[in-house]
């Protein structure tokens, strides 16, 4: 309990008001800061407002196909973002990046906040490194999600398999429903309420690897939402996870 009174008190603005916007919310009032404006489908207009301006921070958790305009929105008010909505980060990137480096501009992407999910990265290219010396182990990925993910494959399901591609020369690239022995293959599920299980195998004909992050709820994606946001008001540029926890 102690941790929170060394934090810098912030003021934060939601951006999209689902319920990670309703779980962010509940995570930032427990850590000491203040939600000064929440903007959902049915009050845009507020992204004009003196409330949102007066904000440190926006957090962003909305669909990919608003999400660039949302962040575009908080640029103008001249307001840092965090944000966690997936689907649209590979077509804007070069953008972003532009903006973040020449006009001074602050987001803080990640494909996942979750810290067990940053922790299982890191393991993910370490063993995808030991991996690219034994070809007789073939890898794919599986990642499962609720039925509302709009998205395929998820955007930490790319993350791992970019960082796959990137150290096993066996690899050229991802894609899905691929059986070219050159690609490393993603599976996607839709079911139920899952929050989110991720799961890289290697298999041979001796035997299989696997790992898998399996998370409870979205209470740690929220969380790292929120720990991104304490990091985003002290620093400034194109910020991502590596930052945030570098293993």
């Amino acid at each position: 309990m102690r941790r929170r009174y060394l934090i810098h008190h912030m003021k934060i603005a939601l951006i999209g008001y689902g319920k990670m916007g309703h779980m962010i919310e509940q995570i930032a009032l427990s850590r000491g800061h203040e939600v000064v404006c929440r903007i959902d489908v049915d009050n845009q207009a507020d992204f004009g407002s003196d409330a949102f301006r007066s904000a440190d921070v926006a957090i962003e958790f909305t669909a990919p196909t608003v999400a660039y305009g949302n962040i575009q929105k908080a640029f103008e008010a001249g307001i840092k973002v965090v944000s966690g909505s997936t689907g649209w980060f590979a077509q804007h990137e070069a953008e972003i990046r532009r903006q973040c480096t020449e006009e001074g501009k602050t987001l803080f992407w990640a494909s996942n906040f979750s810290v067990g999910v940053a922790i299982f990265n890191a393991v993910n290219r370490y063993l995808a490194s030991i991996m690219n010396g034994f070809p007789e182990y073939d890898v794919e990925i599986e990642e499962t999600h609720h039925v509302h993910k709009l998205d395929h494959p998820s955007g930490t399901a790319i993350t791992l398999a970019n960082d796959i591609v990137a150290r096993i020369d066996r690899k050229e690239a991802w894609a899905e429903d691929t059986t070219d022995p050159k690609l490393l293959r993603i599976d996607n599920i839709r079911r139920g309420e899952v929050p989110g299980i991720h799961t890289v195998r290697y298999d041979s004909e001796a035997d299989l690897i696997t790992i898998t992050h399996d998370a409870h709820s979205r209470k740690g994606f929220a969380l790292g939402a929120v720990l991104a946001a304490e990091y985003t008001a002290k620093h400034n540029g194109l910020l991502g996870m590596g930052d945030l926890f570098q293993f």
